[in-house]
């Protein structure tokens, strides 16, 4: 004979907590849509600060700017489809072998999810890195989080390549 145990009450509680932030989020509601238009903006700004701080820093290889933008679990997927550790990132930042000239970034957009902003924008690049040429246009998009001392870090970081119609990789 099989038994079967049931926590109804727990069950029901979860059930409801579940579906109430299913709703929040499907509405649109998150906690930044009860945010005050004043606080809304304070953040976009913070976050568009922190982009101009990651570009310098990619452009001058200012290592030390860089360590205080990633978190420590920071994770990137390069255009050429690599992982890349912030270890990694600092080292090769370091070492010199990723070189911009320029790095020209447009149609940035921000959206916020609770303590998370997501980054997508376009990049105009002219550089180099141990492979050799990189110039070219790239979409990317990147994840910053708010830790616990209310400081935006980046926690991830994607970039694609893109292509032509027509243009072979």
């Amino acid at each position: 004979m099989q038994r079967r145990v049931t926590n109804s009450s727990f069950f029901t509680s979860r059930g409801v907590a579940v579906f109430l932030v299913f709703i929040l989020v499907a509405s649109g509601t998150g906690l930044y849509a009860g945010m005050p238009r004043v606080q809304k903006h304070e953040s976009r700004h913070e976050i568009d600060q922190l982009e101009e701080e990651w570009r310098d820093a990619v452009l001058k290889g200012n290592t030390a700017a860089m360590d205080t933008l990633l978190d420590d679990d920071y994770m990137a997927i390069t255009a050429s489809g690599t992982l890349q550790s912030k270890e990694q990132t600092l080292a090769n930042l370091r070492a010199g072998t990723l070189h911009l000239n320029s790095l020209d970034v447009s149609d940035r957009k921000v959206r916020f999810y609770g303590t998370t902003a997501l980054v997508t924008s376009r990049a105009e690049v002219s550089g180099t890195n141990a492979n050799g040429n990189i110039s070219g246009s790239f979409r990317y998009t990147r994840v910053y989080v708010r830790d616990e001392h209310g400081h935006w870090k980046i926690v991830s970081f994607e970039a694609s390549r893109i292509r032509e119609p027509g243009e072979h990789k």
